[in-house]
């Protein structure tokens, strides 16, 4: 059963004065917006310019969106905390998320909202449970839980809920929430109770009757193996959802609420775990933010007469799956779009059963909100086989490029290649090079011929236009280069786009294949930018690493069904492997020959950890700086002779903008995922022209993923998610304040 609670709507369990206290403040906070308003602007230092350029959702201090505003920026203009006083913050609360569940810190990546006085997130882990938090003290306020059904046990995402989604509707707040099951649900913002005469019953035990929509039949009403499968008399079951042998879906990133329209995301099992050839689309759908009620769906891969379609050969179309959008959204309310990234269609490495660029996948999506009609796209990369996937949301902001005025989206890439593009029209800012790129030798796989490659904003790391090149190799000694270039020799060296070779390819003239990228996996560690100023600021780190081999699979089928509960440690009820058209011809195989290193030495420059600017209305770096000490076996390492080659520490860089302040930590700890935590985890204010560190104040626990802030009742907090090895602060939040 659901449960909700909020001390607040309770009066016998509060003194009379205290009531009177509440009802006054909420009242004076209610019908004083043109105070807050004057005094976000003026008393604590807004810029107006910051006010005018910034897309809806953090005025008065709120920060209304799980990117901040709408533009998914992950900033915010309060500035009552600012460089003078950031070296006296002080925590205010903890809050933890274990109390919950038993899901590992680490997959906390919910990043709370904060809107009319409260805080609102999910409770991090598989339940997804969300949770209202009372902004000064910390204390939950109420929770929500889904009951159990045997398909939230078979999900496969159950623990990466990113948090919840907020609209004022009718005069009502609501809060609206996707869960791991597929369900959405509409709940009551202040009681945390599903909201009344909304949505369809649910047809199971426990289920509220109202403020809930099943998500399965409208995704599968017009999908044909659904049809296929009910005209060989199969039936819809609520409880268990989706039959194997059709696919799994789930959702792991909050809907997002645009113009009155709740827009849902799907997700799917993470292609590296995937050997099956089919799963259902991830098609994106709308729903009435008053009612529930279905309004549109968009096909993420086309249909016969649908654009795109023949990007899908092999019939392909109509079995293969996937193209989830996990990463989240953003949205301009002004155009009435909404901007969703896609990942790509079934199996990594090998994509034989699905040649042709395969529209939607990897894309950026700008749909109508009132139609889902697709308004623009830009495919980033073609019939993705390197895990490639969009890992977050365009970020909307006006720019200014050779004076004039550009309504910008800008999207960053986990291989390092930031585009910017147009965000009412789809045109690239900047010319974007279509790149020959390596192609496959893998007997019926696939690869583009080329790749799209933008000529700006400058790559976070330039390595990944070129390789290995002889600028990158690892030259601290003339005798250290000699060996890095001698084991080199024996590989083929490229930037990106490197597919895997055939396990019994000939090995006369290179033994593998090995290509480079500059960002890494940037879902946990987002960008962040300044709406006033144009400047992003990214986190990354270099990796170079041999493509590996495919070998055929002979048909056999190795899918694991239990996929779903892998990592929850769980049991996953009722499956069992199917036949049929299940299994990759080839796939990746053990024994392929790695990138030797030199004495533990990469034979490339390395980079950990670098932080660095980039102004957009040029597309020209600003500055890189190296987040962390260079690890000590690297730094006194015999071969380098003294040198200090700055690559920062282990771990990501994590970043939100605060007014006239960088915020700053580092992932997992200021070192690695240290249990004794030998370096103190600190929290950073540092200079957004420079990247110098201006003050540090320490954090109870190294942090994770992401930061937010607001002001609430004249005081600025800031909110880090937190989450400890050894277990003091799993999967928590830490606010600090002034004193």
């Amino acid at each position: 059963m659901y449960t909700s609670f909020d001390s607040r709507l309770y009066p016998e369990m509060e003194t009379p004065t205290k009531m009177a206290k509440t009802e006054f403040w909420h009242f004076m906070c209610r019908s004083s917006m043109l105070f807050l308003s004057i005094a976000a602007a003026g008393a604590i230092g807004v810029p107006e310019s910051a006010l005018a350029q910034r897309l809806t959702g953090t005025e008065n201090g709120e920060w209304r969106y799980v990117g901040g505003d709408a533009g998914s920026t992950r900033s915010s203009p309060l500035n009552q905390i600012n460089a003078d006083n950031f070296g006296d913050l002080e925590v205010a609360w903890t809050w933890r998320s274990d109390n919950f569940n038993s899901t590992p810190y680490y997959f906390f990546r919910a990043t709370p909202l904060y809107v009319d006085g409260r805080l609102y997130t999910v409770a991090g882990g598989t339940r997804r449970q969300a949770v209202a938090i009372d902004p000064p003290t910390g204390e939950t306020l109420w929770t929500f839980r889904e009951p159990e059904t045997i398909r939230f046990l078979r999900s496969p995402r159950q623990a990466y809920g990113k948090g919840v989604a907020y609209a004022e509707v009718d005069g009502r707040e609501v809060i609206y929430l996707t869960t791991p099951g597929f369900f959405l649900w509409a709940l009551d913002a202040e009681t945390g109770r599903p909201l009344e005469n909304w949505g369809q019953p649910v047809p199971l035990d426990g289920f509220s009757q109202t403020g809930v929509v099943d998500l399965l039949p409208d995704l599968l009403e017009d999908w044909g193996p659904w049809q296929d499968y009910l005209a060989d008399a199969g039936s819809y079951d609520a409880d268990y959802g989706i039959p194997r042998e059709l696919g799994m879906i789930t959702s792991s990133a909050p809907p997002i609420v645009v113009n009155g329209v709740v827009v849902v995301l799907t997700s799917h099992q993470p292609a590296y775990g995937q050997t099956r050839i089919e799963n259902v689309p991830g098609d994106i759908m709308g729903f009435d933010a008053a009612t529930g009620e279905f309004l549109w769906k968009f096909h993420v891969i086309p249909r016969p007469g649908e654009f795109g379609h023949e990007t899908w050969e092999n019939d392909a179309w109509y079995w293969s799956g996937n193209v989830g959008q996990w990463a989240g959204a953003s949205a301009d309310p002004d155009l009435n779009l909404v901007y969703l990234v896609t990942n790509a269609s079934t199996i990594q490495s090998y994509v034989g059963h699905r040649p042709g660029d395969n529209l939607f996948g990897g894309s950026v999506l700008a749909l109508d909100v009132t139609t889902g009609e697709r308004r623009w796209h830009y495919q980033i990369h073609r019939s993705d086989q390197w895990n490639y996937d969009l890992p977050v949301p365009p970020m909307l902001m006006d720019l200014t490029v050779d004076g004039q005025r550009v309504p910008a989206a800008i999207q960053n890439t986990k291989q390092g290649l930031v585009f910017a593009f147009n965000r009412e029209t789809g045109e690239p800012i900047w010319p974007v090079e279509e790149r020959q790129v390596i192609q496959t030798e893998v007997p019926g796989n696939y690869t583009s011929p080329t790749q799209p490659y933008p000529t700006l904003p400058e790559p976070l790391d330039p390595i990944i236009l070129s390789g290995i090149t002889d600028e990158f190799v690892i030259d601290y000694t003339p005798e250290l280069k000699e060996q890095a270039l001698d084991v080199l020799s024996g590989f083929r060296l490229a930037g990106l786009y490197v597919p895997p070779l055939p396990y019994d390819h000939d090995q006369t003239e290179f033994i593998n294949q090995v290509g480079c990228q500059g960002a890494g996996n940037v879902v946990s560690h987002p960008p962040t930018a300044d709406p006033s100023t144009g400047m992003l600021y990214a986190s990354h780190r270099r990796t170079c690493s041999a493509a590996g081999y495919l070998g055929p699979t002979n048909g056999e089928d190795v899918d694991d069904p239990s996929y779903a509960s892998v990592t929850e440690g769980g049991a996953t009820p009722n499956e069992t492997p199917t036949t049929g058209r299940t299994v990759a011809a080839w796939a990746p195989v053990a024994g392929a020959p790695r990138l030797p290193t030199i004495d533990g030495l990469t034979v490339y420059k390395p980079i950990n950890n670098h932080l660095s600017s980039v102004n957009l209305n040029t597309g020209r770096k600003r500055w890189s700086v190296p987040v962390g000490e260079t690890p000590e076996e690297l730094l006194n390492h015999p071969l380098l002779g003294g040198q200090d080659p700055e690559t920062g520490s282990r771990g990501f860089s994590i970043q939100m903008v605060a007014g006239d302040l960088l915020v700053q930590t580092k992932a997992y700890s200021e070192g690695a995922q240290q249990i004794d935590h030998e370096v103190t985890p600190m929290l950073h204010a540092r200079d957004k022209e420079t990247g110098e560190i201006l003050a540090s104040v320490e954090l109870p626990a190294p942090a994770q993923y992401g930061m937010m802030t607001y002001m609430h009742e004249g005081k600025q907090y800031i909110v880090v998610q937190i989450g400890s090895i050894h277990a003091d602060f799993p999967g928590s939040l830490v606010a600090l304040t002034l004193p």
